[in-house]
């Protein structure tokens, strides 16, 4: 089962300043509704990147689109949700970096109007971005 958006950004423009935040975490998953043979469909883990982007174009009274501090409710999230779990036994959907970067999405978007994006690694080669367009 794929994981839906709760969110669009109908109003998506080219934003003038932008802020990106980079968190990390460990976690296991199995794709189990893959065929027979698929590497993914084994169970196996990955070292997890995890990328939020906020804009807008006007700085806040401190100078920030947002400040960095502010977003420590995605690191407890991580933190405290995914990091070192069995991805399978936390979500509901399958849990492709395309899907868990969506729901990341929804989660920030809740919190920071701001939000424009959240990008996934598994790898140093893969990245999932949802943009909530």
């Amino acid at each position: 089962m794929n994981y839906e958006s709760k969110h669009s950004n109908k109003n998506h423009v080219n934003y003038r300043h932008t802020i990106e935040k980079e968190f990390h975490f460990s976690a296991s998953h199995q794709l189990e509704h893959l065929p027979d043979g698929h590497q993914c469909a084994r169970l196996h883990g990955h070292n997890y990147k995890v990328v939020v982007v906020l804009g807008s174009n006007k700085l806040d009274d401190n100078g920030f689109v947002v400040d960095y501090g502010d977003l420590k409710p995605l690191k407890d999230f991580i933190d405290n949700k995914l990091d070192h779990r069995h991805l399978n036994d936390v979500f509901d959907f399958y849990t492709t970096a395309e899907n868990m970067s969506a729901y990341l999405y929804d989660f920030c978007k809740e919190q920071w109007e701001e939000t424009i994006s959240v990008s996934m690694s598994e790898t140093p080669k893969t990245w999932s971005t949802y943009k909530g367009v």
